[in-house]
C-alpha cells in the first residue's frame, strides 16, 4: 500500500470523476463525470490531528464532532496517505495537488529552501509562489530563474486546474498553495507585469494588495461568465502538456468578489466580513480561520463555481498573539469550538444549496503532522474540555549547528541550512557527495549530542543523514541540478536546526534553547508516525474506494497510539 499512497488525494479525484482527456468541453458544459459528481470540495488543514497527542485530550477531530459525524457518515478514510519527507506546509499541499513528490513537481523542500550559485555559494529561496513563477529566489540578481514547478523534463508541472476547465468547470481556490497568488513582488509581475497597476499598488500600499492580489482565485473554463475581459487575466500556462489557450482567470478578491459577490464584501461563515487585520476587505492572509475559508468557498460555490479549493490554518498556534499551544490548553480548545461550529454552519448551509455528499466529492486531508514538544500538563489528568491543560516547557528546542560542531569535533567547515528539524546542508563551494570536506562534515554530524531541556539528558541529536544518492531515493532531487544538496539528515523530534549565524543561549548549553514563543512541536521527519496524516473523502463513488472506514470511536485511543492509524 506505501507504494500506491502517496498519490492518494489526487488518485481519489480521478477515480471518483473519471475525468476526460485534453478535449475541451463545450462552453457553459461542466462534466465531472459519470458518477453524478456535480461538485467537488477540496479542504486543505494544517495539521489536524486524529489521533490523540495526550491521552486524556480529546484529538482535534474528537473536538470537532460536526466535522467528525459528517465523515463518519459519509466518508471513506485513506490510511496510507504518505507525505514527503522532508515534510512541511507547501510541499505536501503540492505533492496533493498534483499526486507526485517534489522531485517530479518541483518542491522537494519546504517552506524555504536554498540553491546553489556558479561560485559554489548558495541563496536563499522560497517554496511558496505562484504555479508559473521562476524559481521565488530571495535576493535581487538570482542566478537560478528555472520554473518554481520543475517537473522531470525540466518544463513547468501541469497545472491541476486543467483537467478541470478543459472540462468547462471554472476552479476557485482560497489560500490554497501556489494555484493563486503568494506574494505581491514576483507573483504579481508575473501575472500582471512589472509596469501594471497592480505592481504600482503592491509597491504604494503593500498591505492594501495584499488583500487585493494574494491568495484567492478563481481559474475559469473557456467561455465562463465569471471572467469577463474586463476584470481577468490570460491563464498562461505556455508549458502546458497538450496546449492551453483562450482560457482566463481571475486573480486576487479585487476581480474575484466583484463576480460571485455583487451585493457586496464577502463574509465569513459567521457572516463577518472577511478581511485583514488592518481591515482591508479581502484576503485576510494565510493564517485562515476555518469560519473565512469555508465562508468563501461557500461563496464560490453559491455564485456557480463547481470546483473549490480551500487552506485552514492549523489550531495548535495563537495566530494573533504568536504564541504557542499545548493539548487541552484553554485557547486550543477555544479555537477548536470555533472550527466545529465553522463547519456545522457550513455543512448547513450547502445542503439548503442543494449541495450534499449525493452530488458532491468532499476531500478533506491533512499536511505535516506536527509532534508535539513540551513537558507534561498540569494538572496531569487534565483533559483539556473539562480541565485545561497548562505546560511549563512548550515549544521546540533550538539548536546552532556551527557552534555544535566546532565544540564537539573541532569541524569548522562553513555551510548554510534549510533550518528544521531535519536540515539540509549546502556547504560552501558544493563539494560532491564523495569530497573528504563532506564526508567530513557527515562524520562530525552524525555523532552530535547535545543536552535536552525536555528530557533533562545529553540525547544523541542525528537520527539519519542522507547523501545525494540517498535524496534521490526520497525524491528531494528535481531536474534543478542547482538544488543538488551534499547531505541532509533528521534530528531527534524535539530538536529544530537553526542557521549557523543565529546566536543561541540556554540553560547548560550554549547550543541549544526551549521556544515558547513558536511552534509547539517539530514538523513530520524521521518517525514511524510522521509520514501518514490521512485523507478522507466523501460522496459518489467514495464506496469503491479500497479503505478503512473513519471512526474515532471504533478503536480505543490506547489502542490508536500504536495503531497504523494516521495522526
Amino acid at each position: 500500500m506505501r507504494s500506491i499512497g502517496l498519490a492518494t488525494v489526487a488518485a481519489t479525484i480521478a477515480v471518483a470523476l473519471g475525468l476526460p482527456s485534453a478535449a475541451i468541453a463545450q462552453p457553459g458544459l461542466c462534466e465531472l463525470g459519470a458518477n453524478g459528481i456535480e461538485h467537488i470540495v477540496y479542504i486543505q488543514f494544517d495539521n489536524v490531528h486524529f489521533r490523540r497527542d495526550n491521552p486524556n485530550v480529546p484529538s482535534d477531530l474528537e473536538q470537532m464532532p460536526n466535522l467528525l459525524s459528517f465523515l463518519e457518515q459519509n466518508g471513506a478514510f485513506l490510511a496510507n496517505h504518505w507525505t514527503p519527507l522532508i515534510s512541511h506546509t507547501s510541499v505536501d499541499i503540492l505533492t496533493s495537488l498534483t499526486g507526485v513528490y517534489g522531485d517530479r513537481m518541483g518542491v522537494p523542500i519546504g517552506n524555504s529552501l536554498r540553491y546553489f550559485n556558479p561560485n559554489g555559494a548558495s541563496s536563499p529561496a522560497g517554496s511558496f509562489a505562484y504555479w508559473t513563477d521562476p524559481l521565488d529566489s530571495f535576493v535581487a540578481n538570482p542566478t537560478d530563474t528555472t520554473p518554481q514547478m520543475i517537473d522531470r523534463q525540466g518544463k513547468t508541472h501541469p497545472a491541476p486546474w486543467v483537467p478541470f476547465t478543459r472540462a468547462g468547470c471554472d476552479v476557485g481556490a482560497f489560500a490554497t498553495a501556489n494555484i493563486e497568488l503568494e506574494n505581491i513582488g514576483l507573483d504579481i509581475t508575473t501575472v500582471f507585469g512589472a509596469n501594471s497597476p497592480e505592481a504600482k499598488e503592491a509597491q504604494s500600499d503593500p498591505s492594501k494588495a495584499v488583500a487585493d492580489f494574494e491568495g484567492i482565485a478563481v481559474h475559469c473554463a473557456q467561455g465562463s461568465a465569471l471572467c469577463p475581459k474586463t476584470a481577468s487575466q490570460l491563464d498562461l500556462l505556455p508549458q502546458e502538456p497538450g496546449g492551453y489557450s483562450g482560457f482566463r482567470a481571475l486573480f486576487g478578491n479585487k476581480f474575484v468578489q466583484p463576480q460571485i459577490s455583487p451585493q457586496g464584501p464577502v463574509e465569513d461563515i459567521d457572516g463577518n466580513v472577511i478581511e485583514d487585520s488592518r481591515g482591508n476587505q479581502g484576503f485576510p492572509g494565510f493564517d485562515s480561520s476555518a469560519a473565512q475559508t469555508l465562508g468563501y468557498m461557500a461563496t464560490m460555490l453559491e455564485a456557480g463555481v463547481p470546483v473549490v479549493y480551500g487552506y485552514i490554518a492549523d489550531a495548535h498556534d495563537d495566530h494573533i498573539n504568536d504564541v504557542a499551544f499545548g493539548p487541552g490548553q484553554a485557547g486550543y480548545v477555544q479555537q477548536l469550538v470555533t472550527y466545529n461550529e465553522a463547519f456545522g454552519k457550513f455543512f448547513g448551509r450547502l445542503a439548503k444549496d442543494g449541495i450534499t455528499p449525493k452530488n458532491t466529492l468532499f476531500v478533506i486531508t491533512a499536511d505535516e503532522n506536527d509532534h508535539f514538544v513540551g513537558g507534561p500538563p498540569t494538572p496531569a489528568n487534565c483533559d483539556g474540555v473539562t480541565t485545561p491543560c497548562t505546560y511549563a516547557q512548550l515549544g521546540e528546542i533550538d539548536a546552532d549547528l556551527s557552534r555544535l560542531l566546532a565544540t564537539e569535533s573541532g569541524n569548522t567547515t562553513k555551510f548554510a541550512v534549510h533550518a528544521d528539524s531535519a536540515p539540509t546542508f549546502y556547504v560552501d563551494g558544493n563539494p560532491g557527495q564523495f569530497d573528504k570536506v563532506t564526508r567530513d562534515l557527515e562524520t562530525a554530524v552524525g555523532a552530535l549530542f547535545a543536552f535536552n531541556p525536555i528530557t533533562g539528558k545529553n540525547d544523541q541529536l542525528t537520527q539519519a543523514i542522507a547523501d545525494q544518492q540517498e535524496q534521490a531515493f526520497l525524491h528531494m532531487v528535481t531536474a534543478d541540478q542547482r538544488g543538488r544538496r551534499p547531505l541532509s539528515c533528521s534530528m531527534i523530534p524535539t530538536i529544530f536546526c537553526s542557521p549557523p549565524a543565529v546566536s543561541l543561549r540556554a540553560r547548560r548549553s550554549r547550543h541549544v534553547r526551549t521556544k515558547t514563543r513558536s511552534l509547539p512541536g517539530t514538523t513530520a521527519t524521521f518517525s514511524p508516525r510522521s509520514p501518514r496524516p490521512g485523507s478522507v473523502s466523501s460522496g459518489p463513488a467514495c464506496a469503491r474506494l479500497a479503505s478503512q472506514r473513519i471512526s474515532s470511536r471504533t478503536t480505543p485511543i490506547s489502542a490508536q497510539r500504536s495503531s497504523a492509524l494516521p495522526d
